[in-house]
């Protein structure tokens, strides 16, 4: 299963948990209606979290003033290398494929 389709089905899955535990809310079963939106909450806040934390590859350097570094890794989705670059003046980093 590709990760985009996945990233869906588990939107789709926590957003039923959530109106479940609206659902149950609303029957005044309060117990179960936590249990099931604290599921609903890890589920999309992970997914929320995922997509922050780990970012795409680039297919190409990303600028002039982009800094590669030593660090190089296969990345374990595609098995293809990957080359880290640093860009001084903001700190950031970027992951380039090849």
């Amino acid at each position: 299963m590709s990760r985009p389709l996945m990233r869906t089905v588990l939107c789709i899955i926590g957003a039923l948990f959530a109106a479940g535990a609206l659902a149950l809310a609303t029957l005044r079963w309060f117990p179960a209606a936590g249990m099931l939106a604290g599921w609903a909450l890890i589920l999309l806040v992970g997914l929320l979290v995922e997509r922050w934390r780990y970012k795409r590859l680039a297919a190409s350097r990303p600028g002039p003033e982009w800094v590669a570094t030593d660090e190089r890794f296969v990345d374990p989705e595609t098995g293809r290398l990957v080359t880290v670059y640093y860009h001084p003046a903001t700190g950031q980093r970027s992951y380039v494929a090849g």
